[in-house]
C-alpha cells in the first residue's frame, strides 16, 4: 500500500511541474584542462615584476626592471655574445644528459630484473646519492681535467641518478600477477620485458626524466663558473665582477625558459606515449 501512496504522490507532483530532487554527484577530480595553464604563473610573475619596477618599489639597480632586462638580452644577441654562450650551454647539458640517460637507464633495468644486478648496483648507487654531486668537483678536476670533460660528467651524475632511482622503484612496482601471468602464457624474457616490463616502467621513467631534465640545467650553471670561457654561466659570472645585475637576471630567464620548455617537452611526450592510462592529469 505504501509502495502505491509514493507512486501515486510522484506522479500528481510530476503532473503539477513539480520534479523529484535528484541527488547530485560530487565532482573531485580537478576538472578540465586549461589551455596555457602552466604559463599563467610566470606570466603573473612577470606582470607583478613589472608593476612593482614602475611603481618605484624595486632598486634599479638590484633588481633591473623588466624592459632593462629585455633590453640587455637584446643587446647581448644582436652583438653575437648571446648566441655563442647558448650554444655552448646547450652542447654542455646534451653530451651530458645522453650519457646520464644511458647510465640511468642501463643500471636500473639490471638492477631491477635481477636479484644479481640489485646487490651490486642498487648500494653503490644509493652511496652516491648521498654523496652531493656538486661536491665532487673537486676530486673530478684532478682525475679528468679542467676542461670540458669534467663539466660533462658532473652534469651525466646529476642526470643518471634520478632516473635510476624512479625506473628502478617503477620496476620494483610492477605487480606480481603480471609476472606469473607471463610465466603462466610462457613469455620469452624479450617479450616479458618488452609487454610487461617496459610499459610497467614508463610512468616511473618519466618522473625521473623530468627531475633529470630540470638537474641538468641546475648543474650546469654551477659548472660554467668554473674556469670556463664560454657559457651562459660564464657570462653571468663576468657579469658579477662589474656588478652587472641586468645580465645576471637575462641569463637566470634563460636558464629559465630552458628548464620550462624541457619539462614541457617531456611532458607532453609522456602525454602521447601514454595515452592509454587514465588520470587525473589526462
Amino acid at each position: 500500500m505504501s509502495a502505491v501512496t509514493t507512486t501515486t504522490t510522484a506522479v500528481a507532483a510530476t503532473a503539477a511541474g513539480e520534479l523529484p530532487q535528484v541527488r547530485r554527484r560530487r565532482r573531485l577530480s580537478p576538472g578540465r584542462r586549461l589551455p596555457a595553464a602552466r604559463l599563467a604563473g610566470p606570466l603573473l610573475l612577470v606582470a607583478l615584476w613589472a608593476a612593482a619596477s614602475a611603481a618605484g618599489r624595486l632598486d634599479p639597480g638590484a633588481i633591473p626592471a623588466p624592459w632593462t632586462v629585455l633590453r640587455t638580452g637584446v643587446h647581448l644577441w644582436t652583438d653575437g655574445t648571446l648566441p655563442t654562450d647558448i650554444l655552448t650551454s646547450l652542447e654542455r647539458a646534451a653530451y651530458g644528459f645522453v650519457i646520464g640517460l644511458t647510465a640511468g637507464v642501463a643500471l636500473a633495468l639490471a638492477s631491477g630484473l635481477s636479484r644479481a644486478g640489485e646487490a651490486l648496483i642498487d648500494g653503490t648507487v644509493q652511496l652516491n646519492r648521498a654523496i652531493p654531486t656538486l661536491g665532487l668537483i673537486p676530486l673530478f678536476i684532478l682525475w679528468l681535467g679542467i676542461g670540458e670533460t669534467f663539466k660533462i660528467a658532473i652534469i651525466a651524475i646529476v642526470v643518471y641518478i634520478p632516473l635510476y632511482l624512479n625506473t628502478h622503484a617503477a620496476l620494483s612496482g610492477i605487480d606480481s600477477r603480471y609476472v606469473e601471468l607471463a610465466e603462466v602464457q610462457g613469455l620469452s624474457r624479450f617479450a616479458f620485458i618488452r609487454q610487461i616490463v617496459i610499459p610497467g616502467a614508463l610512468p616511473g621513467f618519466f618522473v625521473g626524466l623530468r627531475l633529470a631534465v630540470t638537474g641538468s640545467w641546475l648543474g650546469l650553471v654551477v659548472l660554467e663558473q668554473i674556469n670556463a670561457t664560454s657559457g651562459l654561466g660564464y657570462l653571468m659570472f663576468q657579469a658579477q665582477n662589474y656588478g652587472q645585475t641586468h645580465v645576471i637576471l637575462v641569463g637566470l630567464l634563460i636558464y629559465g625558459i630552458f628548464g620550462l620548455v624541457s619539462d614541457s617537452v617531456v611532458r607532453l611526450i609522456e602525454r602521447r606515449v601514454l595515452s592509454w592510462r587514465r588520470t587525473l592529469n589526462s
